[in-house]
This record gives structure tokens, sequence and C-alpha cells, in this order.
């Protein structure tokens, strides 16, 4: 895949989030930053790494808006505009234990069945380190301070709130295996 993927997603997610939603264009930029700086231990799945971090909120944008869940609709808009890869398509409607906001939102059947999760632990869990140590407006941060960030916002008590909570002790279980793999690189 590499470069070109990389730079389609890129030309996909600026048009769709850059100046419709710029704050989620800025942590959509630094997903995809950190997903460069820990595509070394993904070999040949480096650019679907980058392309899925590039992507990853695209369902975000006004217009694509159908659902109202951010990962489903990105994924059907990547299936059913561009013809995008299979593997590509199911990364982003899954980022970040995306099923578990489906089941509160009482879409996971819907989710689970287009868009099967990927058997595939490292590149799963790469993508949700990449959006975890992601601030909304692109730094760096802690998974725990992220999922603190978003309870914030949210509130406990909101289908997110609900979903973030069921989600963290995944997140950090996935943040660490993936810092586990960079710590395991050679120099």
């Amino acid at each position: 895949m590499g470069d070109l993927i990389e730079e389609w997603a890129a030309q996909v997610a600026e048009a769709e989030l850059s100046s419709a939603l710029p704050r989620r264009w800025a942590h959509t930029q630094g997903v995809a930053k950190r997903a460069v700086e820990v595509s070394q231990v993904l070999g040949q799945d480096a650019g679907l790494l980058v392309a899925a971090a590039t992507l990853h909120d695209v369902g975000y944008a006004p217009r694509l808006a159908t659902t109202r869940f951010h990962p489903l609709d990105g994924a059907q808009f990547l299936r059913d505009e561009h013809g995008a890869d299979e593997r590509l398509v199911r990364l982003v409607a899954n980022h970040s234990f995306a099923l578990l906001e489906a089941e509160e939102r009482g879409l996971r059947e819907e989710l689970a069945s287009e868009f099967p999760l990927l058997e595939e632990p490292l590149l799963v869990d790469a993508l949700v380190y990449c959006d975890m140590t992601t601030t909304p407006d692109g730094g760096r941060t802690t998974a725990e301070e992220r999922v603190a960030e978003i309870l914030g916002r949210y509130g406990d008590d909101s289908v997110v709130g609900r979903f973030i909570r069921r989600a963290a002790p995944e997140i950090f279980a996935a943040v660490g295996r993936v810092e586990a793999e960079l710590a395991a690189q050679p120099r």
C-alpha cells in the first residue's frame, strides 16, 4: 500500500474535515503523525495504519453523519463513495473499540455485520494507541489523560461517557501492548 494510500487518505480527510471541523482535523493530523511514529512495528501494514489513522474520524464530517455514529458513517462513506480497501474500511469502522459504543447506541449488530472486526491484533491496537494518545488539538497525551478528557467533555452519563468507561480497560491494555512492541524495537 504505502505512500499512495497515505496521500489519498490525507486528501480525503482534509477535504471532509479541515474547513467544517478544524479541531477534529487537528486531532486527525496528530493521530496520523503518531501512526508514522509507530509504523515500524507493522512492517508492510505501515501505510495502512497511517491511512486508517488519517481517516478514523472522517465520519464526523457533517455531510456524512447519517447515523450520527462516526465510525459507521465514515466506513460507509469510504466504502460507498471511494471503494476503499476493505481492511482500511474495517479499521475505520472499528477504531478504538467502536463496537462497545455501537452497543450503547443500539447499532452493534449493524456495525458488526457490515464491518467485522479485523483479526489483526497489532494493527487494531496500533490504531487505538494513535487515537488514544492524541489530544483533541493534535498534541501528545497519555491514554489515561485522554480517557479523562473524553469523560470531562461528554459527561459520565452520556452515551460516549458510558462507552469510554467500559472501553477504558481495553484501551489501556491496547496502548500497553503497543508500547511494549515499541520498546522491543532495536534502537
